[in-house]
């Protein structure tokens, strides 16, 4: 079985056929195909391969499964003394992805 990591908006995934990662991509929607090209090792047969920063060829493709909103997290500031203190939230946007398969131009 085949496996990589890849990178995608500024994170690394180790992924493999059938996975499902939550991404955060901008702009998908439920049932696009996307291809990532950006692969930076790729593991298969017990030999693995090092791109140097990326492997030239080599591609994910996934299938966007839906689009949704991560957890929220609360970003709390306080200054000391000062009786001054906010309380933010933050969700952020994600899309789940089921990785289809990984490509190798020959």
């Amino acid at each position: 079985m085949e496996s990589a990591i890849m990178s995608a908006g500024g994170k690394q995934y180790r992924v493999k056929a059938g996975d499902t990662v939550d991404l955060e991509l901008s702009g998908a929607r439920a049932g696009d195909v996307h291809v990532f090209k950006e692969v930076l090792l790729l593991a298969k047969d017990g030999g693995v391969e090092v791109g140097a920063p990326s492997l030239a060829g080599v591609s994910v493709r996934a299938t966007v499964l839906e689009c949704m909103r991560g957890e929220k997290i609360r970003v709390f500031k306080m200054r000391r003394r000062k009786k001054s203190r906010r309380t933010r939230g933050h969700r952020q946007y994600l899309a789940r992805v089921r990785i289809d398969g990984i490509e190798k131009a020959s």
